[in-house]
């Protein structure tokens, strides 16, 4: 696993472009809602395949493996906890042989839905279970940590902890917010990133927030309070939920680069898409940046 140093170096050398979304493409490929994803990705690897397969051609040079809540807590719920290291590792490797020649992140997300993750009194239990999944990211071969869509300063820190406890690498941390730059628990997330990087993150910054005139915005709020790398991966405008239940996106990948570029003027570095983006959205990215990039 890359370290902080290590990865940093390759962002100021252009390692800047991350993937788009993964659970609104594999769900337009079939995967059932409400269904869980890893387990359905490992019985059906194809669609993820093809699809990381897509964003590398993109210009993706990291790629998020489809790790998103494969954690203990969660995976009991099919009865999977007591294979978590196992199912880390075989989706991280499963995205190696998607995309070879791209940096494969290790990906980790809030585990609100299953705990009180904002609680002190569920530190413990945070921490362990992001223990589990980390060593069975590094055990894949994860070159770096991704922890994505935070809700709060908690995760984050229980995160850290995990990752310094089994000895990873460089990890990424980025919280959904609100156009102000808030959390939705209502605290600042600028100072939080701050923090972040003084414990050791090795970038910070944002994803899963609508991409409109605000990201930029949003972009030079936080700019002002870290000198890491910043990271950029907004959705694909304002999802509309179809009759299904289904959040749909419309933001053309035209429309989306030009924020994207916009974010990057006001200070993002490593830049990609959240809910909603395409590899056609990596690919407006790419080609507008060019040698650039």
């Amino acid at each position: 696993m890359l370290s902080r140093e290590a990865f940093q170096e390759k962002v100021k050398t252009g390692l800047r472009l991350l993937d788009g979304a993964t659970g609104s493409n594999l769900r337009a490929a079939g995967m059932p809602k409400g269904c869980c994803t890893e387990q359905w990705v490992l019985e059906h690897p194809e669609p993820l395949i093809a699809l990381q397969r897509g964003y590398a051609q993109a210009g993706s040079q990291i790629i998020y493996a489809p790790t998103f809540q494969a954690q203990p807590i969660a995976l009991k719920a099919v009865g999977l906890e007591n294979q978590t290291e196992a199912i880390n590792a075989a989706l991280v490797s499963l995205s190696r042989s998607a995309a070879p020649g791209c940096l494969i992140a290790g990906d980790l997300t809030t585990l609100a839905t299953f705990c009180d993750s904002w609680d002190p009194k569920c530190f413990d239990l945070l921490v362990e279970n992001y223990r589990r999944q980390i060593r069975g990211l590094m055990d894949g071969g994860a070159d770096l940590l991704a922890a994505e869509t935070l809700l709060y300063s908690q995760e984050a820190e229980a995160i850290l902890t995990a990752a310094e406890l089994e000895g990873a690498g460089a990890a990424l941390y980025t919280f959904t917010m609100q156009p102000d730059g808030s959390l939705f628990s209502g605290a600042d997330a600028a100072p939080i990133l701050r923090e972040l990087e003084q414990a050791g993150a090795a970038a910070v910054g944002f994803n899963c927030v609508a991409a409109d005139n605000m990201t930029p915005y949003l972009v030079s709020k936080l700019r002002r309070y870290v000198k890491i790398p910043l990271v950029c991966k907004p959705n694909a405008g304002i999802p509309v939920i179809n009759d299904q239940g289904i959040a749909e996106y419309d933001m053309e990948p035209e429309a989306f680069r030009d924020i994207i570029l916009q974010c990057k003027q006001n200070g993002a570095y490593i830049l990609g898409g959240c809910c909603g983006t395409t590899p056609a959205h990596i690919a407006a990215v790419k080609n507008a940046l060019g040698p650039c990039l």
